[in-house]
């Protein structure tokens, strides 16, 4: 609204209301409920009003200043002329002759009176009422500290009537002197405590006599009782249109009974708080969204920090300034969202200003007390169910949006992610297929999509890794390959294997896939993971289990918690390397470090039970992992150091395919040669380079022998090849050099 002196405040518009002609102005036509009954019932109308009969009670109290004085009562008009305008159109809706200490009731009867006229319209202002409980008077004493935040040159007027105190803002006692009867009997603090106590003005110098206390209106909070849209960071503000009815939600119908029910128990006042909890990538909003939208709120999306407390646990805490001002004027449930690690627990806030029912948006983990003055006998908690697979049908058919798609049913059945995930990778799969001038969506596309949405949440976690090769480039024993092709088997038909179990099942099976890879370093466990990914069409991750180990007691487990829980969402196969660092065996608590270490390896343990991912575990000493997780991995693979055949299939793998070393020659550096897959590939690599470097066409058998010796100079052993035809020059070169140094001392 402007506030130039050619321009007042006057209608939502910014435009002066005029009447129409064939209506009469005096306020007596019997036809009319108030005075304003052809003004649309809108918040900005609604605002309007409040203003002109909050500046009416200023102008009525500095006259009655002037008149003190012995100045005649209109003097402040003429130090002030805006103010005859703001006038001139209050007075067009008042009727003749009503004495100026009349005025103010008769403001308040209008809009009373207005406002009940129509109940279906949401308005931010009457919200101070019906939700918090707010009279008339407060409400006045509400615009007026914020009048200054429409027109600046109220600023004088405010510094004129509360002088010897300089400050443009009103302070305590001039807001209370504003909103009486000039001849009533003054008690300033009760009209203004409430506005304080809910957060609707803020005091500043508060260290001052509480009559000299100068009040403001935040800004935001302002914004809302305006009827505009509050925006500001920290904080996101919902309409109800953004959501789905409950009907429409996705998802198991026991689980959507529930959610109908909880607007109900809202408006019976039986809920007070209600906790959603579920994955990151679950819809945990929109079905709080669903439920506003069914009681009739918007929701109010603000992030919330546990506090350290030394005393006991976290207090939850929210950035946003004025969180429940800005809920009541807007007509939103505030969503305090909060992601906790194991054996976290928070404090709700209390929210001042606010009188309807909080909301928590969390995750799997954590737990939520209330303050010391309130319980959370009132509270209702929901659990985001696990998506089955026509619910992930029926996801994927939405985030596609009527665009054509080869193979929906493989891609419901390989890409297990929850509701939110499936949107943005559909709405990515679009786009990709667009980009390449398709009007199909393929499973690749949605692959890509998957897999850069896997970069945006995963890889500041754990470390991507390139699936790659098949079955037929990994070497090892037939106990190693027939475990692994039923690894593969397995994950194929985790979700599937679910409906084909008997009933000492229910409940307890889920379509995780735990594997245990042991073996010496370089025998292909890590190999054996990137084909298996290759094979399923699976993203691979590795994490390095000492990197997510803190010394700070419970950071292992909240490490542990997002790269699981991460992982798990996006349906990637996790390798955790070097398992044995957290896998390893309890021990007899006899230190802290002891405790700390077992709680570590209890949680892991417990994790992994139910973990609904795949997850590979490597490790290079079996004999030192738990018993305990021995059990609980659905497969146990052990890669054994290669035999002669082994080896030489593996020197065949990674030679070139024009290599020019003699087949006697090979299968003899096979057999004498007891080197690991790892060690066989770096010396195949250093025989290829030493033949680049030589100039020669292919790798020769001189080149291999070479290669052969440094790899075991670098174990410090000795090579059965021997020095090699090409070791004695060097030597008779030392011997010679030392007998030169020995003849020069003579």
């Amino acid at each position: 609204m402007p506030s130039t002196a050619s321009r007042p405040i006057l209608t939502a518009s910014g435009r002066p209301y005029r009447r129409p002609a064939s209506e009469t102005t005096s306020g007596n036509d019997a036809s009319r409920t108030t005075a304003f009954d052809d003004m649309p019932v809108t918040p900005a109308n609604h605002f309007v009003l409040h203003f002109h009969a909050a500046l009416f009670r200023v102008v009525h109290y500095a006259r009655h200043l002037a008149q003190r004085a012995g100045d005649p009562p209109d003097a402040v008009l003429d130090t002030h002329p805006f103010l005859k305008l703001y006038l001139a159109e209050s007075r067009r809706f008042m009727p003749d002759g009503l004495a100026w200490n009349d005025g103010a009731t008769w403001w308040d009867d209008q809009i009373r009176g207005w406002e009940q006229s129509e109940r279906s319209v949401f308005l931010p202002l009457r919200a101070l009422e019906t939700d918090l409980g707010l009279t008339m008077t407060e409400r006045m004493a509400f615009i007026s500290i914020g009048l200054l935040e429409e027109d600046a040159r109220l600023g004088t007027l405010f510094a004129e009537t509360q002088a010897p105190l300089s400050s443009r803002r009103p302070t305590l006692e001039l807001i209370a002197r504003i909103v009486r009867r000039p001849d009533d009997t003054l008690d300033a603090w009760p009209i203004t405590r409430t506005l304080l106590q809910h957060g609707l003005v803020a005091a500043s110098d508060q260290s001052a006599p509480r009559s000299e206390w100068v009040l403001r209106v935040p800004t935001l909070v302002w914004e809302a009782a305006r009827g505009d849209e509050p925006r500001g960071p920290g904080f996101t503000l919902h309409t109800t249109e953004a959501f789905p009815a409950i009907e429409d939600l996705v998802g198991p119908a026991s689980f959507t009974d529930h959610v109908a029910r909880v607007p109900r128990l809202f408006t019976r006042g039986r809920i007070r708080t209600l906790v959603v909890r579920g994955t990151p990538g679950s819809e945990r909003r929109t079905v709080l969204g669903a439920i506003g939208r069914a009681a009739g709120r918007r929701l109010l999306a603000v992030p919330a920090h546990p506090t350290a407390d030394r005393s006991g646990p976290s207090a939850l805490t929210v950035d946003v300034k004025a969180l429940g001002p800005l809920c009541t004027l807007t007509g939103a449930m505030p969503a305090l969202q909060v992601e906790l690690g194991p054996g976290e627990t928070v404090r709700l806030p209390r929210i001042p200003g606010y009188a309807g029912p909080r909301c928590v948006l969390m995750g799997t983990v954590g737990g939520l007390e209330a303050g010391p003055e309130e319980g959370l006998d009132d509270a209702l908690t929901l659990v985001m169910p696990r998506l089955r697979a026509d619910d992930r049908r029926a996801h994927w058919t939405a985030a596609f949006d009527g665009m054509a798609v080869d193979d929906l049913d493989a891609i419901t059945r390989r890409f297990m992610l929850p509701g939110r995930y499936i949107r943005q990778a559909g709405a990515q799969a679009r786009s990709r297929a667009a980009l390449d001038g398709r009007s199909r969506v393929t499973p690749q596309d949605v692959r890509q999509a998957c897999r850069s949405l896997g970069r945006q949440l995963l890889d500041t976690l754990a470390e991507p890794l390139q699936p790659t090769g098949s079955w037929s480039g990994l070497v090892v024993g037939d106990a190693p390959w027939r475990s692994l092709r039923e690894l593969e088997r397995r994950c194929r038909h985790r979700e599937a294997l679910l409906h084909h179990l008997g009933p000492a099942f229910d409940g307890n099976a889920t379509p995780g896939v735990r594997a245990l890879f042991s073996g010496p370093s370089g025998t292909g466990k890590t190999l054996a993971a990137k084909i298996l990914a290759a094979e399923l069409e699976m993203d691979l991750y590795r994490v390095d289990l000492a990197a997510v180990i803190n010394k700070y007691v419970g950071e292992t487990e909240k490490n542990l918690h997002r790269v699981l829980s991460t992982a798990e969402e996006l349906d990637v196969i996790l390798l955790l390397d070097e398992g044995d660092a957290l896998l390893g065996r309890r021990t007899d608590v006899k230190s802290a470090n002891d405790r700390h270490a077992n709680l570590e390896t209890n949680y892991l343990l417990q994790r992994l039970e139910h973990y609904r991912g795949i997850v590979v575990v490597t490790t290079n000493l079996s004999e030192n992992v738990d018993r305990a997780f021995q059990r609980r991995m659905d497969l146990t693979v052990e890669f054994q150091l290669p035999r002669a055949l082994e080896r030489l299939r593996i020197w065949q793998l990674h030679l070139p395919a024009h290599h020019a070393v003699p087949a006697a020659s090979l299968e003899a550096i096979a057999a004498r040669c007891v080197l690991t897959g790892g060690q066989i590939r770096n010396a195949a690599q250093r025989a290829a380079l030493h033949a680049l470097d030589a100039g020669r066409p292919a790798v020769g058998e001189a080149d291999l022998r070479a290669a052969v010796r440094a790899e075991y100079q670098k174990m410090g052993a000795g090579c059965p090849l021997g020095p090699g035809p090409d070791a004695e020059a060097p030597r008779r070169a030392e011997r010679g050099s030392v007998h030169t140094f020995l003849q020069g001392l003579r």
